[in-house]
């Protein structure tokens, strides 16, 4: 991953957990599940051991083979089946046998063969999504180069947390680039969602790699990126893409300076982390509109130097961290929950920030969230 970067997803669920692909649980629930269908079964025999004879185990003996079937091992369901299917045999032979006893022990048993059929197409499912999955990862290292956790004599880290299950890349973007003239950065956010929208996201870091080393001014760089979405909407002609338009702050921070340029075009502005625990909102000096909205207006874009001391650190993040929303409705407020507080590296900041994010909104965030944390040592 991204230098120490991770794609995750808004889940509950322990800090750090991981749910298992074939499956879907997570670690405890997965171990309860384990044992469950042992316990269906050691259930039913104490209930038809305990309760009359006109009274039978055979639902409690069935569920435990249907509960194996989609979450245990084909070795696993084949067992539970035949465990249940004797175990259904016992308690009838504890009776005289008679054609309902007969029909219960078949009733189990055929519940144990649909298992096992069960079994095999949840597994060639989840193989084939696994496949689908690693496809996934691939297309976003792709998409989304990773950038060096030390770059140009600067720490970086990267997450990327995804609003939709299973979904590793959507409108988000971010891309770091060392030239000689510094370091440069962009993140952004597209407007829309799908495949346009990621295609969107591929114009754009490309056509920022291609600036940032080319362009001896972060104002030009912008400006090609700008040129980069109109020529690509008119020779897709696509309404999705052609209508669309990107949030994005771009920065530079030139070699051996303790300052950094910004160009924000509609973007939330990056935090400035000092060492002493402050934290200041770095806004857009002169409002922009987002790229990809040239043809309603054009004025020369302007960047603005700030401050950038050695042990600071700057925050970059999309709208899925300021949009944020508890129970309330009430908006997630970085500056404020970062403030006066103390992290060891762009990492632990990151790490720290996305727990607190999935705990203020129980999981449930609606929007992907892209961060980039750069450090001056």
């Amino acid at each position: 991953m991204i230098g120490r970067r991770a794609v995750e997803q808004r889940s509950p669920g322990s800090a750090g957990s991981q749910p298992d692909r074939r499956t879907g649980l997570y670690p405890r629930t997965r171990a309860v599940v384990r044992v469950l269908p042992a316990l269906l079964i050691v259930a039913g025999v104490l209930y038809d051991v305990l309760t009359p004879q006109y009274f039978t185990a055979a639902p409690f003996l069935s569920a435990a083979s249907l509960v194996a079937a989609p979450l245990l091992s084909l070795g696993a369901t084949v067992w539970t089946g035949v465990a249940g299917t004797a175990a259904m045999v016992l308690v009838t032979l504890r009776f005289a046998v008679d054609a309902s006893g007969i029909t219960e022990i078949a009733t189990v048993a055929t519940v144990a063969c649909l298992a096992v059929v069960i079994n095999r197409l949840v597994s060639l499912g989840n193989a084939r999504l696994a496949s689908a999955h690693e496809i996934a990862e691939a297309a976003q290292r792709a998409v989304l180069p990773e950038p060096a956790a030390r770059t140009g004599g600067l720490d970086l880290a990267v997450r990327y947390v995804a609003a939709q299950t299973d979904a590793l890349i959507g409108g988000d973007l971010y891309a770091v680039q060392d030239t000689p003239h510094g370091v440069r950065l962009v993140v952004g956010d597209v407007r829309g969602k799908g495949m346009g929208a990621v295609a969107a996201v591929a114009v754009v870091i490309g056509a920022f790699r291609e600036a940032a080393e080319q362009e001896s001014t972060l104002e030009a760089v912008a400006q090609r990126l700008e040129r980069s979405l109109m020529r690509e909407g008119v020779r897709r002609d696509s309404v999705e893409v052609f209508e669309g338009f990107i949030t994005a702050v771009l920065a530079e921070i030139p070699h051996g300076s303790q300052r950094v340029r910004l160009v924000n075009r509609g973007h939330p502005g990056p935090l400035l982390l000092r060492g002493d625990g402050t934290v200041h909102t770095l806004a857009a000096a002169e409002p922009a509109l987002p790229l990809g909205m040239g043809d309603l207006g054009a004025w020369p874009d302007r960047a603005q130097e700030e401050d950038f001391p050695g042990g600071s650190m700057l925050l970059f993040h999309t709208d899925g961290l300021s949009e944020a929303r508890d129970g309330r409705g009430v908006f997630f407020d970085p500056a404020a929950r970062l403030s006066g507080r103390e992290f060891a590296g762009p990492d632990a900041l990151l790490a720290e920030l996305v727990d607190d994010v999935l705990r203020y909104t129980g999981g449930g965030g609606t929007d992907d969230m892209a961060l980039l944390a750069v450090r001056r040592p």
